[in-house]
């Protein structure tokens, strides 16, 4: 479910018995391994239990719909949130309200009610409280990690969420029939519990404590809360940054909600667990090369050279129902996501002013993932409606395109999934000839660090 991390602490004020610096840093980051693992684990099991139940490609994809939508439509109210509140509690409120959804979902599995739409409205319930934890966490590291060790931080970030995503699905995929549904949802609520004690050692100050300076007149709760969009809008060099991965983010989107349908297509759910662990293992290797040699200077272009290259794997991974293939293309795909990810995640973090920076990646959850709850949305009728009888037997393209991708379930799905490829190819051409874009770095002047 939701998708990436949270962080801590900085100087100023004594804290006290709290943990400080890079010590706190450590804590809080152990502590978001385990809730991200319990968070993959339960969407996992979850998705192939309704997946099972439905055979429906349609009410696979309307869970990361419903998972979705209500982090991006609530990021501009927790962006505020974030930037006046003690962010700690932010995020032990998020971890408490996400851990008491997981356990209402397995009372509901282990009493034997648990039904489709149930599922709907709690992962979307656990979605408005993951809203807070992207803002949070993000802003926090640029206010507490030495700008010259950002790369490296944001690649432990990645490498955290890569150790969930290799573990969970093997995980889930070998113990869900030995030990049921309702225990691995167990699970996840005692990571979520776990990640809310890290948070309890730790102490994260304001943005302008370390400053000595005294926090600045607030204005209206409207006022504020625009003010991130105002601050990103004028600046159109990350503007088009944002629309750059709006557009990546949806064929993403696509990709994420039918792997599944593609995979069960033709194999079991223990084998979709091996693939996803491969994806898994991608992310592991891709953020913790980051994290030891720290990136490079050249972000734009890294982004533009893997974003192209996720392009080219769609064409290429799915042109055979081979468990073999596909497992190696989502190993090459996830591989290059931290790389993207963290190239963008510490432009952000050094061309916004700390004060605001809450707000601005509220507005960067908002606009970049916008894409996402419709591709999530339309994925499923694509597949089901569109695609699918494409490439069945005797199907309009199944004489044509047929040769090319194989003719049967799940193969509508893959001539999809080449078709997203040519559109973030297309999206990157068009990314790469906007020239404040490709000039992004040389336009925006770092702003001031507010770590040590």
């Amino acid at each position: 479910m939701s998708s990436l991390p949270t962080k801590l602490v900085a100087g100023g004020r004594p804290a006290g018995r709290h943990l400080e610096g890079m010590t706190a840093f450590g804590a809080v980051w152990l502590g978001q391994v385990f809730s991200l693992f319990g968070s993959h684990l339960t969407g996992f099991a979850l998705g192939v239990w309704v997946y099972t139940q439905t055979r429906s490609a349609t009410d696979f994809a309307l869970i990361s719909f419903f998972t979705v939508l209500p982090e991006v439509a609530l990021s501009p109210v927790a962006g505020l949130l974030v930037d006046r509140w003690d962010r700690r509690r932010v995020m032990m409120f998020g971890a408490l309200g996400s851990g008491l959804c997981a356990a209402i979902l397995s009372l509901l599995a282990l009493s034997g009610s648990l039904v489709v739409w149930q599922i709907y409205l709690l992962v979307a319930a656990v979605s408005a409280f993951q809203s807070v934890q992207f803002p949070a966490l993000s802003s926090s590291v640029a206010l507490l990690v030495p700008r010259q060790h950002l790369p490296r931080a944001n690649g432990m970030v990645a490498f955290g969420t890569s150790l969930a995503m290799v573990a969970a699905p093997l995980v889930a995929g070998l113990f869900l029939e030995l030990i049921g549904l309702s225990r691995l949802l167990l699970i996840g609520v005692a990571t979520y519990g776990f990640a809310v004690l890290t948070l309890m050692l730790v102490r994260i100050a304001p943005a302008g404590e370390g400053a000595g300076g005294a926090a600045p007149a607030r204005a209206s709760l409207w006022q504020e809360a625009t003010r991130g969009w105002a601050y990103v809008r004028e600046r159109r060099e990350l503007l088009a940054l944002l629309l750059l991965f709006a557009v990546t983010n949806f064929t993403t989107g696509m990709v994420q909600v039918l792997l599944t349908p593609l995979v069960l297509s033709f194999t079991t759910a223990e084998v979709l667990g091996r693939i996803m662990s491969a994806g898994g293992a991608g992310v592991l290797l891709g953020s913790l090369l980051v994290s030891v040699y720290g990136g490079t200077r050249r972000r734009m272009r890294a982004i533009y050279v893997f974003t192209l290259v996720r392009g080219l794997i769609l064409f290429l991974g799915v042109l055979q129902p081979d468990p073999l293939l596909v497992g190696t293309a989502a190993f090459l795909f996830l591989f290059c996501d931290p790389l993207i990810f963290i190239n963008s995640q510490t432009i952000w973090q050094t061309k916004i002013a700390p004060e605001v920076l809450g707000r601005a990646f509220a507005v960067r959850r908002v606009v970049g993932f916008s894409s996402m709850p419709m591709a999530y949305l339309i994925a499923g009728p694509l597949a089901d409606r569109v695609f699918e009888p494409l490439m069945a037997a005797g199907g309009p393209l199944a004489g044509s395109l047929g040769g090319l991708v194989g003719v049967g379930p799940g193969r509508g799905v893959a001539l999809l999934f080449i078709a997203l490829g040519a559109l973030t190819v297309l999206s990157v051409a068009a990314g790469f000839l906007y020239r404040p874009l490709r000039e992004l770095e040389e336009r925006l002047p770092d702003c001031a660090p507010g770590g040590a």
